[in-house]
């Protein structure tokens, strides 16, 4: 019964042995399932992250928006002809236009619209898919240009398969006007193209000047309205003066019988600039002293005040082209370009062997033409002591090559600029730690062999 029973307990301790052995290799196995799952996981979204991150730079870059901007160019001249086409067809319903076989030219423009349709949809659904929620709201503001291509390509989708739909019965005529947004998507062009950089820098001071613009046609409506109640008092009188004649009367009447019509006529006269035909006839046919008022408004308003709200135009003109960061940016870029490339030429002409090696030989030689010297002072180039530049530009091997001069010139250009008087200071600076340090230490070795040669 003993050996019994200690065959059945170890029987028990062999089963719980295996099973845990069977419990523990299930969870290595879990651990296993669960690293190799989040393995997955995580190799799926670097992956994803990296698309996502792919297709973002490619939206986002200037071979995209370069080949949009071609697009809606083409967009822009297509439309230019749609519109041709429908003042022709307008033409022709009201009888001034011969009629022509142009059934071909209708299926035309219609693959045509819907083909730029479908570019502009393809682009939208690509930036809202890599851009997510920055197609909106980036950086602190919202996406201004994102937002009006979206609202400009849901309205364009509206207007091929709503309004130019002969089938659906709803009058859709209030959404039409709708259709000249899709030709202010020209001015995404200007941004995008550096041949339009000095437009870009126009629109942006308009829109700058906005409120400048605002307040400046408030002060001249001011102006011009009491000009035009001083002139429609003044011939109100006249109009009933049975001395002039009634043609006379007539155009006072017309020009400035009435406040509105004076305030029209005052506004003509300083924004056409042909003020002489509103006023000779009230001086020659009415009375001289007419020229007088006139005299005082065409100085004071048309000369005058006009000219200081240019200058203040032109004012926000220049300091927004100086604050305009791709402006500015594209600037520099220029200007050093074209420096490196004058660079390029005295280096090709000190380079006399033709290797692309310049010695001090060559350099000191090419510096005794004094054309050479003067070209290099138009370069902002201090060329007085042709050793110490040659040794400024040089690593250390006793020759220039092309790289070390181009790079080292532009260093050297103009006037030591703050920041390399701030590096000199640093470097002053720890030159002088380790001269105190070097110091004390000499100062411990000499104290300590004094003492050691006393003893």
């Amino acid at each position: 019964l003993a050996e019994a029973s200690r065959s059945a307990s170890h029987a028990d301790e062999c089963a719980a042995t295996a099973e845990d052995s069977t419990t523990a290799a299930r969870r290595r196995s879990l651990r296993q399932t669960s690293k190799l799952t989040h393995a997955v996981h995580s190799h799926h979204s670097e992956k994803e992250g990296g698309i996502l991150q792919a297709g973002r730079k490619l939206v986002e870059g200037n071979k995209f928006e370069g080949a949009i901007g071609f697009v809606i160019i083409l967009n822009i001249i297509f439309i230019y002809l749609q519109l041709e086409y429908s003042g022709y067809e307008a033409g022709v319903s009201i009888g001034v236009e011969e009629p022509g076989n142009v059934e071909d030219f209708d299926a035309l423009l219609a693959i045509f619209s819907y083909l730029f349709t479908g570019i502009f949809v393809i682009e939208l659904l690509l930036k809202l898919f890599f851009l997510r929620g920055a197609f909106w709201y980036e950086n602190g503001s919202l996406q201004a240009f994102n937002i009006f291509d979206a609202v400009v390509v849901v309205l364009t989708l509206i207007d091929l398969w709503i309004l130019s739909s002969a089938r659906i019965g709803i009058n859709m005529s209030v959404l039409r006007p709708l259709r000249f947004l899709r030709v202010l998507r020209i001015l995404r062009v200007l941004r995008t193209f550096e041949v339009f950089a000095k437009l870009r820098v126009l629109v942006a001071t308009v829109t700058a000047s906005f409120f400048a613009l605002f307040w400046s046609m408030v002060l001249l409506s001011i102006v011009m309205l009491l000009f035009a109640l001083v002139m429609c008092q003044g011939v109100n009188g006249s109009l009933g003066d049975a001395s002039l004649e009634t043609d006379t009367r007539s155009w006072l009447y017309r020009y400035y019988g009435t406040p509105s019509r004076s305030l029209w006529t005052v506004f003509e006269l300083t924004f056409s600039g042909g003020w002489p035909g509103y006023a000779r006839r009230l001086v020659e046919k009415v009375t001289p002293l007419y020229s007088i008022p006139f005299a005082l408004y065409i100085a004071g308003v048309v000369f005058a005040m006009f000219r200081i709200i240019t200058a203040l135009f032109l004012k926000d003109t220049l300091s927004i082209a100086q604050s305009d960061a791709d402006t500015v940016i594209q600037d520099k870029m220029r200007e050093k370009n074209a420096y490196a490339q004058k660079l390029l030429s005295f280096f090709r002409a000190a380079d006399t062997s033709g290797d692309g090696i310049v010695t001090l030989e060559e350099f000191e030689t090419v510096l005794k033409d004094e054309r050479i010297v003067a070209y290099l002072a138009c370069l902002e180039l201090d060329v007085s002591q042709t050793r110490h530049l040659f040794h400024m530009l040089d690593d250390g091997d006793n020759q220039v090559s092309i790289e070390e001069f181009v790079q080292g010139a532009l260093r050297l250009k103009g006037q030591a600029r703050s920041q390399d008087v701030v590096a000199v200071m640093h470097d002053c600076s720890l030159i002088m730690k380790k001269l105190v340090a070097l110091e004390e230490t000499t100062l411990k070795l000499l104290t300590h062999t004094s003492k050691s040669a006393t003893m």
